[in-house]
Order: C-alpha cells, then structure tokens, then sequence
C-alpha cells in the first residue's frame, strides 16, 4: 500500500465532487481521495467557455471517453458511439449545461416502486435546493438561493428560442408559457419557456461540480489525484479496504505497468458512471458468474445485475434551414479560432455574448393531452396507461430548440441553422455493459446499448418529430427543411421536405402523414437517433432479488465498506438531462456517509 486514506472515490465525476467536497467541508480531519482517469478541468477555457461545448467533440479534446456500443435490431444494427465525461467533473465539466430537473414523481418511484426509503422526491427536491443558487429570482420557493451551482439565463443570442415560443403559445392548443420550466408545479408542464442553464450570470463560466464544490474552495484534507483509472477493489474477505490503479498515461501507451494500491481505512466509493462504475465491480470478482468466468475473474460476490439495466435517453436533433436575422451558433460551433475571436473578447471582457451561450433557449416538458393520444402510434398505449396516466406530472418528450446544425453531415454547407431537438424522457428499452478482460482495464466494454428495441419508444419520438416539425414551419426565422436530416417520404408524398421555403401563418393546416409516411418517419428514427449523453442505471439501487447492485443507502450487495456514487445507481430513467441527478445523488451521498461516520454538519435541507 502507498498510502491510506479514510475514503477513496474512484472517479472524479459529477457526483464524486459533490460528495467528496461536502465531506471535506463539513470534516477537516477526514483524509479523502479522489482518483480521476482523467485531467483537471480548473479555468481551462475549454471547460469553463460555455460556448465551446459543440467544439470540444467535433475538435477530439481528450476530456471524452467513447464507448462503442453493438448494433441492434431497433437501430438497424448499427454501431453507435456514446461519449462520457473524462475530467475532473465527469460530464458536467464538458456536458451541453442545458439545467432540467426530473418531475417529482421520478423520484417517488425510486422509493415507492423500486423500494428505497429516504429516495422521494420530498428528500431529494430539498436536496437540488441546497445545491443551487437560482440567480433569477435567489427568493424562488422551488429554488435555491445560495449553493455552489450558479443557474441563470443566457443574457444575448436568445431569438430562436423565443420565437419556439412564441408559435407554441399561438398554436391554441391548450398550451401556455411559463417563466420556469423546473419549478416542479403543474403549470411547468405543457408549458412552453425559456430554459435556463448551469452558468454563472456573473462570470458567464460554466458552473460545473468540480469548481463548484472543489476547486472553488480550500481543503487540505482532499487530494484529487488525475491520470488515475482504477483497476478494481482491494478486499478483506468481503470488506473493501483500498483500490487499485493505473497511471492512464502509461496505461493508455499500452506500455506494462504496475498496479498502485492505496488503502481506505473506512470507505471505498465507486464514482465512475454507469461504464466505469460496474466495470470495476466487475474486475473486483463482484457481478455476474457468467461474465466473471468468462473473463477469467475470481467471483467474490455473485451479484448478476451489474452492469446490467444500461439506459439513456433517445434524441433528435430536426435541422432547418435559418434567416440571416436568426441568432445562431454555426459560427460559435464550427469556426475558427480566428473567426470566434471576437466572441472569445467579449467574453473574456464581459462574461457575456454567444460564449456565455449555448444555443438551447426556448422549448417546453411536452405530455399528450387526453384527445392528442389518438395521434400516438397504438403501440404507446399500454405504456401510457400503465406508466404516465396516474402520474401527471411526467412528459413523455422533452422538447427545445438548439440554434445551430450539429449533425455531422461533411456534405451540410457552413450557413445559418436551427434545430428543433426532442427526446423521449422514459424509453422502455435497456441495455447492458460488462468487460471483456478481468485485467487489461483498456479493453473495449461489452457495450450494448438496446436502442429503441420496443415499439412504445418508436411511437413517442414519431410524435414528437410531427410535432417538432409544426412548430418549426410556423417560426419566422424558418427557410425550409435541411432534407438531409429528414425522413424520406415516398415520391408524391404530401410530408415530402423542401417544399416549403418560407414560415406557414399559424393558422396553416398541419401536415396529414399517411401510414407509409409513418413507416418512413420510423425509418428515419431508426437510422438517426442516437445518445443523448445521458447513460445512467448499471448499477443499480433496487432489491438484489430485482438485479439491484447497490441498497438504498448505497451498499454494494454482499460486501461492506464499498458503495456506489454516481448515476449508475439509478433505478429507472428521469425526465430531464442527468446533470440534477448526479448533482441529486452526490448531496445525498454525503448525507449517507456522513451519518455512517458520525460526521456532523451535511445537513440534508437548505
């Protein structure tokens, strides 16, 4: 052992931050580890630049891992590439900063449905609370008004997104407008609004974890340790008492290497997201029989659900054709640096411009109404009566408008775009990660994403393309539809793009797609849709009888001193990007942990 430490996170994403940084607030005595696969994201301006988000995958900076997932049958068995965070920070130091929050009943159900006392939303909402301060309005009841995580609107570039929602009102279809999409009310729901987003109003930097809750403060008692990845758990009998890791750097160059160990004298925290996460329980002789003999693993524990109940959300990005007077970000995303300058100047000077932006400013949390379920495919159905019709407060898409093309089409011209993005909020379909090698941590995941494997998730996001599209061919800013990034209707088909190159008046008769028109729009979802960045729930919090890894205080099935952190403990899926939860999960890590060691002082409310 090189070292002891009381506890040792492995990972340093969201979550870990969180945790880790309430711990060494509330206890300076606690000496506490945190070990990063990758670098440290402290003012780097490519983290901290809100409007270099786009750039950084399109450019390869090394603070992505990418996950190469099979093919299925409901994505015509092609390949699909998921990228997951790769600094200090994990995904909110690199993620699209877009802030939603899951509706309250997602959290019900992980205690009423999934069994885990202490996991409703009336624990965890004052929980998102404390993490935040709302700048907007610091006194809002369903915000926080001085936590880490800085939450503001975007000061310039906002027109595409008001105009979203200016047709949405217009459309008369019962649905209004609201000045907080996230308030967790009933009015927040089919309402449409401007969304809000994880940056300073003050600084006009990105407000991520690991500034927020690290780098922001002084703690001698934590070191985070980068170019770190963990092997797997150090055990006696069945306690964890240390980790293993590896310099990546040395690691990655495939040269032969010496595991490090370090000991925790009181706690081992699993913090590496649904890929690493199971992939070190996995590597540790904890999972599966099958997977562990399979790759030559000395089973510990036999616990079959890691790695298993992958899941994510499915997204769409519809491009259309923009007016030169739209505000967008094709320049901010896709140009140089000597044309971006100007923007880099301004933000550096002021805090403010399209660097401080992200492109995602208007948009809505979109449930059908009780007369729009006949435009569903029928293949939804059960799915509605049985998941969302006594729970009101669920949307089954979320729905925004993204000002700029970010599809990856080489043959797209650089020009002026808008997008009109929708995600299905709670997909049926799962799918599973496990490794290929019980010690060459490099090898390539066992990844198999299961995307849109159930009709139900199929007919949500056809809904949602129909809708997406009416609403785009009313806005004033609308020149016709980028056809490549379409469905292709049949010949004669009155749903066939390119027809249209100026906006329709708001009364305009909707598009009538017949069934053929239907199974093109399929089609297109099949060959098209992709992660949203969104991968969470391998490793589990449910019963250990229901493929649960992990109990409701965290435990990993089977063993004492190790628990998971991070959003692969999340039983089912939630309305929203990920980022709340991990910010969710990490407050109520370290109000876990704390009890557990006696430490005092992480309260569990604002």
């Amino acid at each position: 052992m090189s070292a002891t430490y009381d506890v040792i996170f492995a990972g340093g994403g969201a979550s870990a931050c969180v945790t880790a940084g309430r711990l060494a607030d509330a206890d300076p005595t606690l000496r506490i580890l945190v070990l990063e696969a990758g670098s440290h994201s402290k003012d780097l301006f490519y983290h901290v630049q809100p409007g270099r988000f786009f750039s950084n995958i399109l450019t390869g900076k090394p603070v992505l891992s990418f996950h190469v997932g099979q093919g299925g049958k409901g994505t015509g068995e092609r390949f699909h590439i998921v990228p997951s965070g790769r600094a200090v920070g994990g995904g909110s130091s690199i993620n699209f900063l877009m802030y939603t929050r899951p509706a309250a009943s997602d959290f019900d159900d992980w205690e009423t449905v999934h069994g885990n006392k202490g996991w409703s939303s009336k624990e965890i909402i004052p929980l998102l609370k404390k993490a935040e301060t709302y700048q907007p309005n610091p006194t809002h009841p369903a915000h926080g008004s001085s936590g880490p995580i800085k939450i503001s609107f975007a000061s310039t570039g906002n027109n595409v997104g008001e105009e979203l929602i200016a047709v949405g009102q217009a459309l008369k279809d019962g649905r209004g407008s609201t000045n907080d999409i996230n308030d967790f009310s009933s009015k927040s729901l089919n309402s449409w609004g401007m969304f809000i987003r994880y940056v300073d109003s003050n600084t006009g930097k990105r407000s991520d974890a690991a500034h927020g809750y690290i780098y922001n403060k002084a703690h001698p008692n934590l070191t985070v340790q980068t170019g770190s990845k963990v092997l797997r758990v150090l055990f006696d009998g069945t306690r964890a008492v240390g980790v293993e890791y590896v310099d990546d750097k040395i690691g990655r160059a495939k040269c032969a290497i010496k595991p490090i160990s370090v000991r925790a004298a009181r706690l081992v925290v699993l913090s590496s997201g649904a890929f690493g996460s199971p992939a070190i329980l996995e590597r540790s002789g904890v999972g599966s029989p099958e997977i562990l003999k399979k790759n030559g693993v000395e089973q510990l524990v036999n616990l079959p659900g890691v790695g298993k109940n992958y899941m994510d959300h499915n997204v769409i990005f519809t491009p259309y054709l923009a007016s030169e007077d739209a505000t967008t970000m094709d320049l901010v995303f896709r140009g140089h640096e000597d044309e971006v300058q100007t923007f880099a100047d301004q933000w550096t000077k002021e805090g403010k411009g399209l660097f401080a932006n992200n492109g995602i400013d208007g948009g809505i949390r979109l449930r059908p109404k009780e007369a729009e379920l006949k435009e569903i495919p029928v293949s939804f159905e059960e799915r509605w009566k049985s998941y969302y019709a006594n729970k009101p407060d669920k949307p089954i898409l979320m729905m925004a408008t993204m000002a700029a093309y970010v599809g990856l089409n080489p043959e797209v011209p650089r020009g002026k775009y808008f997008s009109v993005a929708y995600f299905s909020t709670h997909p049926l379909a799962t799918g599973h990660v496990h490794i290929t090698s019980g010690t060459d941590l490099y090898a390539p995941l066992d990844f198999y994403p299961g995307f849109l494997e159930e009709q139900a998730d199929l007919a949500v996001l056809a809904w949602g393309y129909k809708r997406a599209r009416e609403v785009a061919r009313r806005m004033k800013y609308f020149r016709g539809e980028l056809a490549v990034g379409h469905p292709l209707f049949p010949a004669g088909s009155a749903a066939a793009v390119g027809k249209e190159t100026k906006p329709l008046p708001i009364d305009a008769p909707p598009i009538v797609y017949t069934t053929e028109d239907d199974l093109a729009i399929d089609e297109y979802h099949k060959s098209t849709v992709e992660t949203c960045w969104h991968s969470i729930g391998t490793c589990a919090m449910k019963p250990r009888e229901q493929n649960g890894v992990v109990d409701s205080k965290l435990n990993v099935y089977g063993t004492q001193n190790l628990k998971v952190a991070d959003c692969s403990i999340t039983p089912a899926n939630v309305a929203a990007n990920t980022y709340s939860t991990a910010i969710a999960i990490g407050e109520k890590a370290a109000v876990i942990i704390a009890e557990e060691l006696g430490i005092i002082g992480v309260v569990a409310r604002p």
